[in-house]
């Protein structure tokens, strides 16, 4: 899975710290998604997208495994 929370991140100015904050998670879980060493569940997505005004739709790609 593939995600545009950097860029996106990037795009509001707002830290991985603030970020996490406002999703109720800690800092390095921000920083794991980013660099796709951890899948959040439907609800942390859901709110990582709605922080950073967008969709799950737009912010995650999932791509088969083969």
């Amino acid at each position: 899975m593939r995600n545009r929370i950097k860029e996106l991140r990037a795009r509001y100015e707002m830290t991985q710290g603030k970020l996490a904050e406002v999703v109720g998670v800690r800092r390095e879980t921000i920083g794991h998604m980013e660099k796709g060493r951890y899948n959040p569940s439907l609800l942390l997505a859901h709110r990582v997208a709605r922080a950073l005004h967008t969709t799950v739709d737009e912010l995650f790609t999932f791509e088969e495994e083969t």
